[in-house]
């Protein structure tokens, strides 16, 4: 008699290759939790399209490395290209657009399109590395590397007690700066502490996820939790959440429906925010029955 061989279904599947994919799962939960903390400051400042113009400038720091690698001879690691351009590009925005006589969307609309575009020239003349472009820009995070998913969770870990140590005083001068210079808070050091950490952890986690998944933790991760009108400690605690449960959840939804990782941990994003905005349709009426 033939013996019919059954196909392993996907969960036995993923249980089967568990090391595997570990550290991507590990790696977007981290990046996830630790952006959807940041994108409060950046939702509530204003600062979107700050978030967008560094995203597009680490893939470009990871694709001059790469010309630098393969054109010029040098080596130069990726990460460290994504982590010094993006932070240079958060400082450089820091800059009073005034000074130029140009507005601060005007700024940030020039740094993300000659971002976005450079990283596609430069793409185009490495073609080698053509698939890590394309990974870089739109995020296929199928696999991380320990080095990725260490320098993920350092870089995370660090900034994570760094802003929960000086919560109060970086809050403070985001959200009330008349405020913390009259109380005589550092207003500069806090600002660029914050503008630092947000151009490090895009920097970090745009090599290891790519830069489209980036900026959705970055931003849609709090536009979710404001939705609620929480405290503004609470609002912190579930970006955070909604952060994480975009990165992981994200890949293990890509997973198992055979879709880009990237582009799912995004959709996903944005289906948080819509679950939200029917949580707060439905809490309204209770509240207003109560």
């Amino acid at each position: 008699m033939e013996t019919t061989l059954l196909e392993p279904s996907k969960w036995e599947q993923f249980q089967a290759g568990w090391e595997l994919f570990r550290d991507p799962i590990l790696c977007a939960l981290i990046a996830g939790c630790v952006l959807g903390f940041l994108s409060v400051y950046v939702v509530l400042r204003r600062m979107v399209f700050v978030s967008a113009a560094v995203t597009n400038t680490a893939g470009l720091g990871v694709a001059l490395a790469f010309f630098a690698e393969i054109h010029l001879g040098v080596h130069v690691d990726p990460l460290v290209g994504a982590v010094v351009l993006s932070v240079a590009a958060t400082l450089l925005l820091m800059v009073e657009p005034a000074r130029l006589r140009l507005s601060r969307e005007s700024l940030l609309g020039c740094a993300f399109a000659f971002a976005g575009g450079a990283a596609i020239l430069v793409g185009d003349r490495i073609a080698q590395e053509a698939h890590d472009i394309q990974g870089i820009l739109f995020g296929t995070a199928v696999l991380v590397t320990p080095d990725q998913l260490q320098a993920v969770a350092v870089a995370g870990g660090v900034l994570m007690v760094l802003h929960l140590w000086w919560f109060r005083g970086i809050a403070f001068v985001s959200f009330d700066r008349i405020g913390a210079t009259v109380q005589g808070l550092p207003v500069k050091l806090l600002d660029t502490v914050l503008m630092v950490s947000i151009g490090l952890m895009v920097g970090v986690c745009a090599r290891a996820l790519g830069a489209l998944p980036v900026f959705a933790f970055s931003t849609l991760s709090a536009i979710a939790a404001l939705v609620l009108d929480l405290r503004l400690p609470w609002t912190f605690f579930t970006a955070t959440v909604l952060g994480g449960i975009a990165g992981a959840g994200g890949y293990l939804f890509a997973y198992f429906y055979d879709f880009p990782v990237g582009g799912s941990q995004t959709v996903l994003s944005g289906v948080l925010v819509l679950l939200m905005m029917l949580v707060r349709l439905v809490q309204v009426p209770f509240k207003h029955r109560a």
